[in-house]
């Protein structure tokens, strides 16, 4: 056993002793190597150890601490510190082998083109382009034009959520959005909460901005694990919290509002503040649209992220974030990184928005979209085994599939491109060092010969029995 193993063990035990309690500071790194004869490296090497286990956490400047109950060895199971993230590499990667117009496109993130760009949007843009102050003039600074802004703000009205256009911040799309709230909220070494598993550009901005990571499981029954998430947050000094509670991508679910309403209490408790990524918001198939966490935030925590590109097309990267307090923070930011949001893109939606086309076109992406997931469910459960899970939910237009354990999701992956077929597996979503047992496809395009045969190739790939 190496000296810093040794140390952890001592160490540990002392935890869990309750020599020292929840919150207690631990001795630093100098005075524990002279306390226990050990070289700083060793000492350093065992508190790392420790903090990986979930006793411990670090603070900037401040040193290490004892986590909140950290003599519970089940809690220490479902949450998961990640201290060091690497995936953007893994995304970059995956992102380029996916672009072939040649490609079938089971795993890109945005729906199929033929569904967003209506004939009356493409016609608001045509009749702006005619008039060249609409592209001509000086780009529109931070927060954004005016007249979007108040129109996104009443969205949020008739939602039962009282804003002011000042709240928003107009963005170059939801990522956009969910970076500069991130940056604008923490600092390297911070901790924040996500899903265990969630959209990949959380664990991207994640790894970028230097911060640590814990993880909560989702629930199989409520989407979000709640005691999970209270022992999280009693047991590290978390930040910030960036979730998806509405149409999660990749796996699909929508937190009830009774769950969202406790979740909202529980960050009041603690003054945490919450990021919320609603981009699929719009993507409903029920008559009633669900909440997002702001409608339950009384206290100003909730910074809401949303955008247009996933229901208007991704050449309308406009998103937004209610920023509230944090609005003017987060436009010095934008300053630096993507200064200004197309101006002529603005003014066109201001036309579109207010001659109420979205709402129409809302209605028939709805519609199209949930015709198409149920015959994608339909056709993948009638030749699929029990041994498949298909995780379906009235939103959106993914699919999230768990594989057999002994099947490995890269490759799969894998092997579809090598019949131009693209999906996103599961390690894209979630960090693990097991073999990734997940695939998510795209649902949103036409059953023609062409997807037919790629369903069938995805079929005989994952499940060769199938077919025989």
């Amino acid at each position: 056993m190496y000296k810093s193993e040794k140390l952890a063990l001592s160490l540990k035990h002392l935890i869990e002793s309750g020599f020292w309690k929840a919150n207690d500071k631990l001795p630093s790194l100098r005075q524990q190597a002279e306390t226990s004869g050990f070289s700083l490296m060793t000492v350093m090497n065992a508190y790392q150890e420790l903090e990986a286990q979930g006793l411990i956490y670090s603070q900037e400047k401040l040193g290490y601490f004892v986590t909140g109950d950290a003599r519970s060895e089940s809690n220490s199971n479902s949450v998961i510190l990640n201290e060091k993230i690497e995936i953007n590499s893994k995304i970059f990667r995956y992102l380029k082998s996916i672009q072939s117009e040649q490609m079938v496109p089971f795993g890109i993130a945005f729906p199929n083109s033929q569904l967003l760009y209506s004939a009356k949007l493409m016609q608001t843009l045509g009749q702006r382009a005619k008039h060249r102050l609409s592209y001509e003039q000086m780009p529109s600074l931070p927060p954004g034009n005016f007249e979007l802004r108040k129109l996104i703000a009443q969205r949020y009205c008739m939602q039962g959520i009282p804003t002011d256009p000042s709240d928003i911040v107009i963005t170059s799309g939801g990522l956009d959005a969910l970076n500069l709230s991130l940056q604008a909220m923490t600092q390297p070494g911070d901790y924040i909460l996500l899903q265990k598993t969630i959209f990949y550009g959380a664990w991207q901005a994640a790894e970028h901005l230097g911060l640590k990571v814990i993880s909560i499981p989702e629930h199989e029954e409520h989407g979000i694990d709640l005691e999970a998430f209270k022992d999280a947050i009693e047991r590290y000094p978390i930040k910030v919290c960036l979730l998806m509670l509405n149409s999660h991508n990749p796996i699909g679910f929508t937190v009830s509002d009774d769950i969202k309403y406790q979740l909202a209490k529980l960050l009041h408790e603690r003054d945490i503040y919450l990021i919320e990524d609603d981009v699929y918001e719009e993507l409903y198939f029920d008559h009633k649209k669900p909440l997002s966490m702001k409608y339950f935030d009384q206290k100003n925590l909730v910074l809401h992220c949303s955008s247009f590109s996933k229901t208007l097309g991704a050449g309308f990267r406009i998103g937004w974030v209610y920023a509230g307090k944090f609005s003017e923070h987060i436009q010095h930011l934008q300053l630096m990184s993507t200064l200004s949001v197309n101006s002529f893109i603005q003014n066109a939606l201001v036309d579109y928005l207010s001659h109420r086309h979205y709402e129409k076109h809302l209605k028939t992406l709805r519609n199209t979209l949930k015709r198409l997931k149920n015959q994608y469910y339909t056709y993948l459960s009638e030749h699929l085994s029990e041994d498949y899970q298909i995780h379906y939910y009235p939103s959106g237009y993914f699919l999230w599939i768990t594989l057999p354990e002994q099947i490995n999701g890269n490759l799969i992956y894998e092997q579809l491109l090598e019949k131009n077929i693209s999906i996103a597996p599961g390690s894209l979503f979630y960090q693990t060092d097991n073999v990734p047992h997940h695939i998510r496809i795209n649902c949103s395009f036409e059953i023609n010969e062409r997807i037919q045969n790629a369903l069938d190739a995805l079929i005989q790939c994952i499940y060769p029995e199938a077919f025989e």
